[in-house]
């Protein structure tokens, strides 16, 4: 036998042995108490604990799952625990709605080979329950082509402190009636599930982002033709600064963008448009996105008072219709930062629409809004106002 044909045997047979042991050396207790642990679990930024508009206390994280083997793994039930007990339980049907493979905004209820996914969670806690001090998982699998007896597996792990971090309470970002939370905390994608790779590592700045946009006094987004800017009922809004702080950054004189449409050829750095980051303090950062251009009132450095006008509502940046996007987060950067919860110390829910697809279809075809009135009207006090809620701030409408 040809020494390179030995060479490429054998290496071809350590490869098949360790496609092997992913799944039939058994993964029962060793002599030492090892295994094999073929979904590993892990969490990478502990949860903030915060109380909701609906006074509430609420737990927003990502579950990391790797599944370290050479066959499917089918995702069947995920328990999470909080200091040992159960605080909720997840089916496949939910699952299949929260798991996303890592690069693509696509749910899946299985991970492939050698793949990695976010389950993104959302723990409510009962009124009254203690917050846990450590969070931990029970993940229930089926893989495919397993040994008999062995196609069902549960792994524990992912174990993470809860976090003790002081939750930041802001005043309004807008004044009047009539403004709705879209795409908030906690069940909407397309701020939640925003992952980015960003400078070596997957950051989640937008995990609380808002949506902010308005009905006008017949309960549509605009009245008129759909893209006229002035069409809008939030267009022009002022902004307000929603605490004393310093200004760190400040983007202005990028175009509006025409509404009904996604712009095309937008740079990541011109994504939020015309756009200012304000340092709250003790590590966190407020970003306003997609203002008017030449609307903004600060520049870096500035000090600006709770309440100060800072610029007016637009359309500039990755925008369809004028809105004002608004994020806490830890660090003054819209990317490569860590979106954090926060609180608004006063204001009203007056309604609830019917969901988000309800609105999209509402806004695209200019139609009235569909809306659960909430009467009387619900006061909230340092909550974060959830997703697709109307809202009332003190001030002029």
């Amino acid at each position: 036998m040809k020494p390179g044909i030995f060479i490429r045997r054998r290496a071809g047979f350590v490869l098949s042995m360790v496609a092997f042991l992913h799944f039939c050396v058994s993964f029962a207790d060793g002599q030492d108490g090892e295994r094999m642990t073929p979904l590993l679990l892990s969490v990478q930024d502990a949860p903030v604990p915060f109380p909701g508009s609906d006074g509430r206390v609420h737990l927003v994280y990502e579950l990391w799952l790797t599944n370290f083997s050479s066959g499917e793994v089918a995702i069947e039930k995920v328990d999470v625990l909080g200091d040992g007990v159960g605080l909720q339980s997840l089916d496949a049907g939910a699952i299949a709605d929260r798991l996303q493979p890592v690069g693509v905004r696509q749910s899946t209820g299985s991970l492939v080979r050698s793949t990695q996914a976010l389950l993104f969670l959302h723990v409510v806690l009962a009124p009254g329950a203690v917050i846990p001090k450590e969070l931990t998982h029970r993940v229930t699998v089926r893989v495919s082509a397993a040994p008999p007896g062995q196609e069902e597996i549960t792994e524990s792990g992912g174990a993470i402190e809860v976090s003790r971090r002081k939750v930041v309470v802001i005043g309004a970002p807008l004044r009047g009636e009539g403004y709705i939370s879209a795409d908030s905390c906690c069940e909407s994608s397309r701020h939640r599930r925003a992952a980015l790779p960003v400078n070596g590592r997957v950051w989640l700045a937008q995990r609380f982002a808002v949506d902010w946009e308005r009905l006008n006094a017949s309960g549509r987004i605009y009245s008129g033709p759909r893209e006229e800017l002035a069409s809008y009922a939030i267009f022009g809004a002022p902004v307000l600064a929603v605490a004393d702080g310093v200004v760190s950054a400040t983007t202005d004189g990028l175009p509006e963008q025409t509404p009904g449409k996604y712009p095309a050829r937008i740079s990541l750095k011109d994504a939020d448009g015309n756009s200012m980051i304000l340092d709250l303090g003790d590590g966190c950062y407020a970003l306003y996105a997609h203002m008017q251009p030449g609307s903004l009132r600060v520049h870096p450095g500035d000090k600006v008072r709770r309440g100060q006008v800072i610029g007016l509502v637009g359309n500039t940046g990755n925008s369809v219709a004028p809105h004002l996007h608004f994020q806490v987060m830890d660090r003054a950067s819209s990317l490569a930062s860590n979106g954090l919860p926060y609180g608004i110390d006063g204001f009203r829910v007056t309604g609830k629409t019917g969901g988000t697809a309800a609105f999209d279809e509402a806004e695209e075809k200019g139609s009235v809004v569909a809306v659960d009135a909430v009467s009387p009207a619900m006061v909230a006090m340092d909550g974060l106002p959830l997703d697709q809620l109307v809202i009332s701030f003190a001030g002029g409408h």
